[in-house]
């Protein structure tokens, strides 16, 4: 079954059943608010709240969330943790510590293609978090098929509960979409061609000359190159070519003709 089905939502990024998040015993409405408003960040929205402990409705969850409404309004409580998880094929629980238990780790980098197989077969899975101040308990890791933990300082490896949850959404939602690492913002131009940087060059090394810049002839050559080089490295596009043409014009007091 693919992830994109037709009851998937535009908020989930296409994906009909993203990955639960269940809270354990969630301690301040501000930590679950700011951990919903991680979740929409990354197209998650079924959270999952086992006994917090200052009830549910919180109006400090809805203010932190800070508009995530469609996680907020629809995340459902359960007294036990076994109501909670009891529609879910496969549970990852989440923890500094790998404890005595026998289960495969995965970081949250590991984690994201794996659920995104399961999720690709028509299972649905979820990813556990532990109470703030606590953690998992044993009882909590024996419920999951699998643990997951973030490689960090070996000397300081605590989270707060939304950065917990934003770690493993960030990567499941990098692992569906397709960004370059890099790209240039253009705008309304577009970068400068060859025959761009070739009427620059030609410009600007025509007025240095006339200034006398190229003093001393032998050296004219590595000077043209250092020259270009300097301009080259600087991925100019077709609007800066303009402008730096402009300039040299104005500094030999004259107007700037773009087509010449």
């Amino acid at each position: 079954m693919s992830d994109a089905v037709g009851s998937a939502k535009p908020e989930t990024g296409g994906i009909a059943n993203p990955p639960v998040i269940i809270l354990i015993e969630p301690q301040l409405g501000d930590n679950i608010g700011k951990a919903a408003r991680a979740m929409l960040n990354c197209g998650l929205v079924d959270l999952r709240l086992v006994r917090p402990r200052d009830g549910w409705p919180n109006e400090r969850a809805t203010a932190n969330a800070s508009g995530a409404d469609i996680v907020i309004d629809n995340t459902r409580v359960f007294e036990r943790e076994e109501d909670a998880l009891a529609d879910l094929n496969r549970v990852y629980v989440t923890t500094a510590r790998t404890r005595d238990a026998i289960k495969p780790v995965f970081t949250p980098k590991g984690l994201a293609p794996e659920m995104r197989t399961v999720i690709g077969r028509g299972e649905k899975v979820g990813v556990m978090f532990g109470p703030e101040r606590t953690g998992v308990r044993n009882e909590h890791i024996a419920m999951g098929d699998a643990v997951v933990t973030v490689p960090l300082n070996p000397g300081f490896t605590s989270l707060n509960l939304a950065q917990a949850v934003l770690l493993i959404g960030y990567e499941w939602w990098q692992a569906g979409v397709d960004v370059p690492d890099y790209q240039m913002m253009m705008n309304d131009t577009f970068p400068a061609t060859k025959d761009d940087m070739e009427r620059l060059f030609v410009h600007l090394e025509t007025e240095l000359d006339a200034s006398g810049f190229f003093r001393v002839e032998e050296k004219r050559p590595n000077m043209e190159r250092n020259i270009r080089n300097i301009f080259n490295r600087a991925n100019l596009t077709h609007q800066e070519v303009q402008t730096l043409r402009g300039m040299i014009v104005a500094m030999r007091g004259g107007k700037f003709k773009a087509k010449d």
